[in-house]
């Protein structure tokens, strides 16, 4: 990333569009000249992107969509699925930038449920089993993934060994769920997007990254893969089916 960001600054571009948290944070040490446009998981104050939300300084502004911040959501809605569950799985990749807060923040969820949380890494294609294997031997009853891109790119890895293990998973993004994960929980990505590229062309226009607040989701949405609770023997509680945006068959 840092090298790719260099690369664009080199070539004077008019603005920087950096769909990452990593790629927002490479950018931003690349330049303090060239506007950016970030759409970041995490709390873009907690790790530097700006300093405010309502009045950004400097070059950067874009769309939090906070995908990292809701994992006590995510437990809830296990919990819901999953009451009996004593231990509940955590899959983190321990590069990510916040992947202690997330994980703190899982545990302290799971702790007003009376839940205990093992976390397991894995920061490589390679790691993702072992992390499988040993949450098995924990006896750990239910999984949340991590809000990390490079658990979206193997998202059919993790898929595919949630259901060899048979263990119902919660998922950061709806994209796990299309491709077979059980459930997701996550923004509107799609809409985000779609905002960031609107700052892109008001600032192309002349605006100020300083002068555009940084966006927040309104819009959250709740993914239920029924084929794929069938499969586990997990009969789906009417309370939840009732809250889903889509319920995949």
């Amino acid at each position: 990333m840092p090298a790719l960001a260099a690369e664009l600054v080199r070539r004077q571009v008019s603005v920087i569009a950096a769909t990452s948290t990593p790629a927002a944070l490479a950018a931003k040490a690349a330049t303090s000249a060239i506007p950016i446009v970030f759409t970041a998981a995490i709390d873009p104050i907690a790790i530097g992107l700006v300093s405010s939300l309502n009045r950004p300084n400097g070059n950067v502004t874009g769309v939090s969509n906070y995908l990292s911040a809701l994992g006590a959501k995510r437990v809830e809605l296990l919990h819901e699925l999953v009451p009996e569950a004593a231990t509940l799985g955590m899959l983190v990749n321990p590069t990510y930038p916040d992947a202690e807060l997330q994980a703190n923040e899982v545990k302290e969820a799971a702790r007003s449920f009376g839940r205990r949380v093992h976390v397991v890494n894995a920061s490589i294609e390679s790691e993702i089993t072992g992390a499988f294997a040993t949450l098995a031997q924990q006896r750990a009853t239910a999984l949340l993934v991590a809000a990390d891109t490079f658990f979206l790119s193997v998202r059919n890895q993790i898929v595919a060994l949630a259901a060899r293990y048979a263990i119902p998973t919660v998922y950061p993004l709806r994209d796990f769920a299309i491709t077979g994960g059980m459930m997701s929980y996550a923004p509107d990505l799609g809409n985000g997007y779609r905002q960031a590229g609107i700052y892109v062309g008001r600032i192309l226009k002349g605006a100020k990254p300083s002068d555009l607040p940084v966006v927040q989701p309104t819009k959250f949405e709740l993914l239920i893969n029924l084929k794929t609770a069938k499969a586990l023997k997990l009969a789906i509680p009417d309370k939840l089916l009732a809250l889903a945006d889509e319920v995949i068959e």
